[in-house]
């Protein structure tokens, strides 16, 4: 078996190189980077961490397709962990060298490539991480004890810094971006777009992160949920999410102004966006580079009916904390194992062959697929709880 781990350089991305390392059982698991002195420096961590595996880093440059596509053929799966504004060029190689794919964001650069995936008899799972990804697992698991499902409100706290990196740094600014497109509501069969800080709601996170108040945000599950429920009767899903509140009260002040916009300035006789300025100085400081609280929380909250009675069930999800009683989930590695490590077990699935089947036809499925359509909730729940990741089942 072996995994290409695109982008594995980067501060998530090389959390799930690690975990490949640890728990797939990979013949051989290629670094694939830009930098290629730095996945030069996480395979030879990984390799510290399996026994048997040909662990080994190497340059790829994706806009370069013709040679990346020479990297990745022979690949049973590659795990993308490019920043959002490479992942069509990066879905495009993957495809064109006929492998399988993951990636963490799944904002819909994807699709173009969808046949080529299915020509090849390959699955491209596009959005696993924490959220997109385990969000969606846990309100299938929920759905699953109903009759019918009627509203789903999918919720997360990302407590990391605002720009520990410059990928971090682009989502935090497309993710409340004034005109993007997929800032969305599934409402009574349509999608319903909405601006930056639409629909306040304070939801309880497990502690130690507790009430938070969140808004919507351009997430897939908004558009995956109603597709893999059509059959039980969703009329409302809700996706929103948080940072630190330092962090909130930043990228608003940016809003209100905005700035968020990223109006060309002149700074010195140069022209450049003002947010991308901005982006550039949070990166330098050490405000910007760190926070009080690290980690990753879901909320996952369903409302239906089971046996003409209404009910609500609620999962969440915790990790081991922060503050160093946990050697390797000590700071920010709370938050960057959070996010790689689904798109790792999601990885290590595809490679085994481990998707779900049509349940039409039971025949193996191909070409792009939502987390809901590749992945047994109960199964990637186990997986992750050998991390020790903890899914909880409550009652509302």
């Amino acid at each position: 078996m072996k995994i290409y781990c695109l982008g594995g350089a980067g501060q998530i991305c090389r959390e799930a190189v690690y975990d490949l390392a640890a728990f797939s059982g990979a013949d051989e698991i290629v670094v694939g980077d830009f930098n290629a002195e730095e996945a030069a420096w996480v395979a030879d961590k990984a390799a510290s961490l399996a026994e048997g595996a040909k662990i080994r880093a190497e340059f790829i440059d994706v806009t370069d397709v013709g040679a990346a596509v020479q990297k990745l053929r022979g690949c049973d799966v590659v795990m993308d962990g490019t920043q959002i504004s490479v992942n069509g060029r990066s879905t495009e190689c993957i495809a064109k060298a006929g492998a399988n794919g993951v990636n963490l964001n799944g904002f819909g650069a994807e699709d173009e490539w969808a046949e080529l995936f299915a020509d090849a008899g390959a699955v491209c799972v596009p959005g696993f991480g924490m959220t997109p990804g385990v969000t969606q697992m846990m309100a299938m698991a929920a759905a699953a004890e109903m009759d019918a499902v009627h509203e789903i409100y999918v919720s997360h706290g990302a407590f990391r810094p605002i720009a520990f990196s410059p990928s971090i740094a682009e989502t935090t600014r497309v993710e409340y971006q004034p005109d993007h497109p997929s800032r969305l509501v599934y409402e009574d069969g349509e999608l319903v777009h909405v601006p930056p800080f639409a629909r306040p709601k304070e939801i309880a996170l497990p502690e130690p992160y507790g009430k938070t108040t969140q808004y919507i945000i351009p997430h897939s599950e908004t558009l995956t949920l109603p597709k893999a429920l059509a059959e039980k009767g969703l009329r409302l899903v809700e996706v929103r999410g948080t940072w630190p509140r330092q962090n909130m009260d930043l990228v608003r002040g940016l809003y209100g102004y905005g700035i968020l916009e990223n109006p060309t300035v002149k700074v010195g006789g140069a022209e450049a966006g003002l947010m991308d300025i901005i982006a550039d100085y949070l990166l330098s400081t050490e405000a910007g580079r760190t926070t009080a609280l690290y980690g990753y929380v879901l909320h996952v909250e369903a409302r239906g009916e089971r046996d003409g009675k209404k009910i609500t069930v609620i999962y969440t999800h915790t990790h081991p904390a922060s503050d160093g009683s946990v050697p390797e989930w000590a700071g920010l590695r709370a938050y960057t194992k959070n996010v790689g490590i689904p798109m790792a077990i999601a990885a290590t699935l595809i490679a085994k062959g481990e998707v779900l089947k049509d349940p039409k036809t039971g025949k193996k499925r191909k070409g792009l697929l939502t987390p809901e359509e590749a992945f047994d909730p109960q199964t990637v729940f186990g997986e992750m709880a050998k991390r020790g990741m903890a899914v909880r089942r409550s009652m509302g």
